[in-house]
């Protein structure tokens, strides 16, 4: 078996450094457009999707499981339909897309972390980053842990991540079509967004 494992924002491969070793089988782990010390440009949603799935046929992907978290797991719902690639997927606090009326409240959001991004800095953005209260339950982590997920926000650029979030923030994402595979969706206990 194959496995295909999408990092959510602001990570990279090394996030499923834990799970990787556990996968009985290949694993790929790609480093998300916009993310890493040398980005490249990001392209459209549809453009990234279509990007990743000829990246991963060109790997000899084929009935892989696909995991993937947060924006991973976004980026996992496109890439569902493309059924020659993947037999199965387990989704990791992934949302399935907005209803219009959403999307404008969202690219609000997102353009405050964009400006933040822009005008101060990455190291700015990351302790306001960090500060979500999404991100709440994570404080009581070892603090070896909590250094190595800093690490790992502080490793890409910002320019790189404004980026990313212009073109594959959640207001971007389309609204998936029903998978045709299995599908599994996992989500924290103390996520109350993503458990309703």
């Amino acid at each position: 078996m194959t496995y295909v494992l999408l990092h959510g924002f602001t990570g990279d491969p090394r996030v499923f450094a834990a799970l990787a070793p556990r996968l009985d089988g290949r694993v790929i782990a790609p480093l998300l457009p916009g993310h890493g010390p040398r980005p490249a440009c990001v392209g459209t949603w549809d453009e990234e999707v279509v990007r990743l799935a000829a990246w991963l046929r060109s790997e000899g992907v084929r009935d892989a499981h696909l995991v993937g978290y947060s924006l991973g797991g976004r980026l996992a719902w496109s890439l569902l339909d493309r059924d020659d690639l993947f037999c199965r997927a387990t989704l990791i606090g992934a949302h399935p897309g907005l209803d219009e009326p959403e999307r404008a409240s969202r690219r609000e959001a997102d353009r405050r972390f964009i400006d933040r991004l822009d005008r101060e800095g990455l190291e700015a953005f990351v302790d306001a980053w960090e500060a979500l209260a999404i991100f709440a339950s994570q404080r009581s982590l070892p603090i070896d842990v909590i250094a190595a997920q800093r690490a790992i926000r502080r490793s890409h650029t910002a320019a790189g991540l404004a980026n990313a979030l212009r073109s594959l923030g959640l207001a971007e994402m389309p609204r998936p079509n029903e998978p045709r595979i299995p599908v599994e969706l996992v989500v924290g206990g103390l996520d109350p967004r993503h458990v309703a």
